[in-house]
């Protein structure tokens, strides 16, 4: 079980475990949200309510400019898995302009891209191949981007990132 946690603004911050935020609650850093009442914490003399959303007691400003780090898994992942040149299930990622030609590792450059497009693309641009990009690569943005643990949403987390959308 995990735990949305939001700043005194009500700005989703983080997803952390169960236990986490218990700690949180009971050290009063944070109070408790949404709890949800079918998985009750039992304790040694006592009973708690297993906390789904908390909110810290102190304000915590949500960095608004910061930059994601481009990483595989994240070129994947904002590709949807779909290769960027055939629609395909993707398993690699390609550098658009080939790092041998000066290409950078940025989520501009990069695109998610299946074995076979991205072996008979090899060292070549799209254009040299005469392809065409499904997709226009961006950075990514939105509160599932910002906030680690968001892409597997509890169904009570959503008043809460939308309020951040």
């Amino acid at each position: 079980m995990r735990t949305l946690v939001l700043n005194a603004g009500y700005e989703p911050l983080a997803v952390v475990s169960f236990k986490r935020a218990l700690v949180l609650v009971m050290s009063d850093k944070a109070t408790v949200v949404e709890h949800d009442e079918e998985l009750p914490v039992w304790g040694t003399t006592a009973m708690y309510d297993r906390p789904a959303v908390i909110v810290l007691t102190r304000y915590v400003r949500v960095p608004t400019s910061r930059r994601m780090p481009v990483t595989r898994r994240g070129v994947l992942r904002r590709d949807a898995n779909h290769c960027a040149y055939c629609g395909k299930a993707a398993s690699t990622i390609d550098h658009i302009l080939p790092r041998s030609r000066g290409g950078a590792d940025s989520w501009e450059n990069l695109a998610a891209c299946c074995l076979r497009c991205n072996n008979v693309k090899g060292d070549r641009t799209p254009q040299e191949m005469g392809w065409d990009l499904l997709l226009t690569p961006r950075p990514p943005h939105g509160t599932a981007w910002t906030v680690r643990g968001v892409e597997r949403a509890d169904p009570r987390w959503e008043p809460y990132l939308a309020l951040a959308a």
